[in-house]
């Protein structure tokens, strides 16, 4: 599929994503939600991609925010609408994925950038990132929730701050509040997420994809993430992974899973 606002690379069972609108910072317009969206679901649906990486063109900015301009003359209703369609297409659809996603932040994620990265299932950064939610500078509050995913991830009160004093916070500071996982430069930041992804694809793509839906649960309401638990770590009984991991651990030799 061509794309005219991102770029998608297939190497060694990752697909690696890149938003590339450099003259705009990489900032997300309802366009480029839609091709994200594509990109992500066929990466999800492509058996031999066992990982997904999202980064940002240029050494700027992963993503500077979302396209003001195409929202600031809108009214309640269509406000409510962008925010939902948001929502549903890109941010909430990524989190759900069943294969595992790596935020790779290479500058500015803010507003709907920083909200993009808190949607995939971790992330790590450059040294020159900078990250936060300026949107109550602009008389507005995130709304591709952001409000939902800070709190769990940095706590209620340092989340509280971030929004309402529309700040940044620089990487190192980010990876102290637990929003980012590492820290490093900008020549080892892709290298580093294909070594973390390397060591994931070590492992049964059916097991990781349970998880990813347990873990998830105890986030979500009316569910019971321990139940969840329990059904996905006995559905994993009845995967050839089960039997191939087990009975390699047995005869003490490497496992070959088939991901099925």
């Amino acid at each position: 599929m061509t794309y005219e606002n991102i770029l998608t690379k297939f190497q060694n069972g990752i697909t690696t994503i890149t938003i590339n609108r450099p003259s705009k910072l990489n900032a997300l317009n309802k366009a480029t939600i839609q091709e994200l969206h594509d990109a992500f679901d066929a990466a999800n649906k492509d058996a031999n991609t066992k990982v997904i990486i999202v980064t940002g063109s240029g050494e700027k900015a992963f993503v500077a925010g979302a396209d003001i301009s195409e929202f600031a003359h809108f009214d309640v209703k269509n406000g409510g609408k962008l925010a939902a369609k948001g929502q549903e297409l890109l941010f909430d659809f990524v989190e759900n994925l069943s294969t595992p996603v790596i935020a790779v932040v290479n500058g500015f994620a803010l507003g709907g950038g920083l909200e993009l990265a808190m949607a995939c299932h971790f992330r790590v950064a450059s040294d020159n990132a900078k990250m936060g939610l300026p949107e109550t500078s602009l008389g507005v509050i995130p709304g591709y929730g952001g409000t939902q995913r800070l709190p769990q991830l940095v706590g209620k009160g340092r989340a509280m701050e971030l929004v309402m004093t529309a700040g940044m916070i620089d990487a190192n500071q980010a990876l102290a509040y637990g929003l980012v996982n590492h820290v490093t430069t900008q020549e080892e930041l892709l290298p580093l997420a294909e070594k973390i992804a390397s060591k994931i694809m070590r492992n049964s793509s059916v097991a990781i994809k349970g998880a990813i839906k347990a873990i998830n649960a105890n986030y979500k309401d009316g569910l019971d993430g321990f139940q969840v638990e329990i059904e996905e770590f006995g559905n994993c009984f009845a995967t050839e992974d089960f039997t191939e991991g087990t009975t390699a651990f047995l005869e003490k030799r490497k496992a070959e899973f088939s991901g099925k």
